[in-house]
């Protein structure tokens, strides 16, 4: 399923199963969601998603202005690529090599397997069960809490 919002502020609730769901969206938000989806929110820009439920690999991977509030995120993958990531209050189940290349404010509130190369930013995790800094760029803070 391919959606594209421009110039609007577009309110949704779902429940999807698929692949590629939501790539390229622009101004959108999401309440109360269940996606079971691969590469969800790919290039989105300016989407906030809120409450929901997110399964998947390779999640948001070049978004832009994505946010995501008290949400249940998993799978392998996720985030790489994007700038201006914000993560409030989230739990990350089954999460390994997270965050590559990004410009990232996250708070997480449970164990996340690894974090790879993060660009800018900090993430506030728990524990983590291993971080890699293997590139020159790779700047960002984890605090350990």
């Amino acid at each position: 399923m391919n959606l594209l919002c421009r110039g609007l502020k577009a309110v949704f609730q779902v429940l999807l199963k698929g692949k590629y769901s939501f790539q390229y969206i622009i101004n959108a938000e999401f309440d109360n969601c269940l996606f079971d989806t691969k590469d969800a929110f790919w290039h989105c820009k300016n989407v906030t998603v809120r409450n929901s439920t997110v399964n998947g690999e390779y999640l948001a991977w070049y978004s832009d202005s994505l946010t995501l509030i008290n949400c249940k995120i998993s799978g392998t993958q996720p985030f790489c690529y994007c700038k201006n990531l914000k993560i409030v209050d989230c739990e990350m189940v089954n999460t390994d090599l997270c965050f590559e290349r990004s410009e990232v404010q996250a708070n997480i509130t449970s164990y996340v397997e690894s974090i790879k190369n993060l660009l800018s930013g900090v993430i506030r995790v728990p524990e983590v069960g291993k971080i890699i800094f293997d590139i020159p760029q790779a700047k960002g803070k984890i605090l350990i809490d």
